[in-house]
């Protein structure tokens, strides 16, 4: 049931009814370690051991025992062995005794301390031991990283590479997580044709879908590309009924707005509910919200700035809460314009910027250039929005304004 309010949305306000209106998947997996990236968790992962298993030393030089630290003057101790990563000393030391021993490598029994090998002064097989050494130095503790029991990573993590790594460390080899979702995704338009086609007059290339499926395998989901579909209310009832059929996420490219020919936001009325069609936003505009069915449906707009705007701002945080990732905010900058901006009061308008370095080493923003909504050049030069709330009118040079990275 298409909403009674034809008037312009929020941009906060359309995100916080996306948001209400997911809900999270709840069906898990078991998968491989090394395939787990980008991947969330589908539940606490808890450590089985310490780590480091085992005290160690944080520096190569040599190991013994604080009790041995002088006071005043120098004293010998006599280096009795050595150990080496993978090649613990396996005697016990005894007082006076030291031994050389390697980053990473296990203190003996005896041992809890540490003097560098920089700072070390040694005569055959004597280390000459100077005052100033604080007990306990340059050994890492065991369970010092992570201690038996400890939660290491989160439910509705989605994992990075350092976790690959932190959960490897613990010798786990399978996770359980969320199972992907699968998003369906065409355009419509009569005039696109595919990238390896000829142009006739007012014919374009599709970009929008490669962009968007990129930016869909970039978020870790599974797309269902179903191509171009042309503008015949047929073609459009049937792809989107399709589409819910076989995905969890249905997203579309053109045909939102109210042309002649733009039958989206009808037929999704007929087939499903329209949530909301319009937002107070530039660009992107015409971006409609709703369902089909189970599946969510999103209609981007048809210019390529403005689909991926409306992608980064309303369809990849419902993607991302969708698959449960928790506590997913978007990463925000504020940083000073280099630029004088102007604008009307009234929507949100999303510029594409790019983060540059002033004399003084400092973060500085300024825009790609021109800013029409179907120049994707300059999308393809930016790597943030410079974000001008409604009420903004000016923005002179120097002042500080919100920037959004384009980053997940």
């Amino acid at each position: 049931m298409e909403a009674k309010k034809d008037s312009l949305l929020g941009v906060e306000e359309a995100q916080r009814r996306i948001s209400a209106a997911i809900t999270p998947v709840t069906e898990c997996e078991q998968i491989a370690l090394g395939d787990s990236l980008g991947r969330v968790l589908g539940a606490d992962l808890c450590s089985s051991a310490d780590v480091p298993p085992y005290a160690n030393s944080a520096m190569d030089g040599y190991a013994f025992n604080s009790a041995d630290l002088p006071d005043i003057g120098k004293r010998d101790l006599k280096i009795v062995g050595a150990a080496l990563a993978g090649k613990p000393y396996s005697a016990a030391l005894r007082p006076g005794e030291c031994i050389r021993i390697m980053t990473g490598a296990v203190l003996p029994q005896g041992a809890d301390t540490v003097v560098m090998q920089e700072q070390a002064e040694c005569a055959g097989d004597t280390l000459l031991l100077a005052p100033g050494h604080a007990p306990g130095q340059h050994v890492r503790r065991a369970g010092e990283d992570i201690a038996r029991g400890d939660v290491v990573l989160k439910c509705g993590r989605r994992l990075q590479p350092a976790d690959l790594g932190l959960l490897a460390s613990l010798g786990i080899a399978t996770v359980n997580v969320y199972r992907r979702i699968r998003v369906a995704l065409f355009t419509t338009g009569d005039e696109l044709r595919e990238v390896d086609e000829p142009l006739d007059a007012g014919q374009i290339h599709d970009s929008n879908r490669y962009v968007l499926r990129a930016l869909l395998t970039q978020a870790g989901v599974t797309c269902v590309d179903m191509g171009i579909v042309r503008d015949r209310r047929e073609q459009v009832r049937a792809a989107l009924a399709r589409a819910a059929d076989i995905a969890d996420v249905v997203i579309s490219s053109g045909g939102a707005s109210a042309g002649e020919t733009d039958y989206i936001r009808e037929i999704l009325a007929e087939l499903g509910e329209v949530n909301f069609w319009r937002i107070a936003m530039k660009p992107g505009k015409p971006l409609v919200f709703g369902r089909i069915g189970r599946a969510h449906f999103f209609g981007l707009p048809g210019n390529p700035v403005s689909a991926m705007v409306t992608f980064y701002q309303f369809a990849l945080p419902a993607l991302l809460k969708l698959m449960g990732m928790q506590d997913r905010a978007a990463h925000t900058l504020l940083l000073n314009c280099t630029e004088h901006l102007k604008k009307a009061a009234g929507r949100t308008e999303f510029l594409r910027g790019v983060i540059e370095h002033d004399a003084a080493g400092q973060m500085t923003v300024r825009t790609t250039g021109a800013q029409g909504s179907g120049i994707l050049s300059s999308m393809s030069k930016a790597d943030c929005f410079i974000i001008l709330p409604g009420p903004c009118t000016e923005v002179t040079p120097g002042a500080p304004v919100t920037v959004q990275l384009f980053t997940l």
